[in-house]
């Protein structure tokens, strides 16, 4: 079983932090994963900078250009995965455009990611339709490709992301780019009902979710959160990034225990998600 698809199917929900590699400095990527994981964080999202980031609001964009700035690429992100792997067995998702990822030579990029530790795949401009190949040739280096729902997704298209997905699929909690605040999606229950309605395939929510009181709040709706923008802007004003790190996630972390501080639990495993083998 894919490390991802074993994580998620353990019935807690999980909180997974993002990073931007390279940022604050180029060196900082290996030592704030190993302080998420020491915090409490079930899998970190590492984002790899681009210069064209679609998906991405002004914190995430300024910090991928700080990242670029500071000498960042394709090759010194694999490499920092491999020395977080000596550490580290927490799951690992790279989140990033085609683009870089074609020009490094996608056959390459699949197997270099996979010797170096990797379990997932995010890619925000690369829709299932003109991406069903490539989706195919992640899956057969035992990477879990992690597509994208929103909030204007027809109920057969969730049906059909699920099903390309199997592991894990991103809700998007809002229209928008990171950053954006969750509180002005007053539909989010409904939406995020109608993707449980519609799939068995776990799904971990973000954009938006900055404290614990919305951790706490949305943790309850889906599988996990993922917390970015509000992580970065602390890193980029704290004088120890490592320590602000560990600092803000144990505080995010309290939003997915109840009040006798018991850890929440999630959905009911199917029988057979529950039990399925390796692939």
């Amino acid at each position: 079983m894919r490390r991802i698809a074993e994580l998620f199917a353990e019935p807690t929900k999980k909180l997974v932090p993002f990073i931007t590699a390279g940022f604050p400095s180029l060196d900082s990527t290996v030592e704030l994963v190993l302080a998420a994981e020491q915090a409490g964080a079930d899998m970190v999202e590492i984002g790899m900078p681009f210069s064209d980031p679609l998906a991405d609001g002004p914190v995430i964009q300024e910090a991928s250009q700080i990242a670029l700035d500071n000498g960042i690429t394709v090759k010194t992100i694999i490499r920092q995965v491999e020395a977080v792997r000596k550490k580290s067995s927490v799951p690992l998702v790279l989140m990033g455009y085609i683009n870089p990822i074609m020009r490094y030579g996608l056959d390459q990029f699949l197997s270099d990611v996979e010797s170096a530790g990797v379990d997932g795949l995010i890619l925000p401009d690369l829709p299932p339709e003109e991406g069903f190949d490539i989706y195919k040739k992640v899956k057969s280096h035992s990477l879990s490709p992690i597509l994208l729902v929103a909030p204007n997704t027809f109920e057969p298209r969730i049906r059909w992301i699920g099903t390309m997905a199997e592991d894990l699929m991103y809700a998007v909690s809002i229209l928008g780019v990171t950053g954006s605040t969750i509180s002005a999606n007053t539909k989010l229950k409904e939406y995020l009902g109608q993707i449980r309605e519609n799939t068995d395939t776990p799904f971990v929510v973000g954009f938006g979710i900055s404290s614990k009181e919305d951790v706490a709040a949305v943790a309850p709706l889906a599988d996990g959160v993922v917390v970015g923008s509000a992580l970065l802007k602390k890193i980029k004003s704290a004088d120890d990034p490592v320590a602000t790190t560990r600092e803000f996630i144990e505080e995010l972390k309290e939003g997915l225990l109840d009040k006798k501080g018991i850890k929440v639990s999630g959905r009911k495993i199917p029988e057979s998600r529950s039990s399925t083998g390796s692939e």
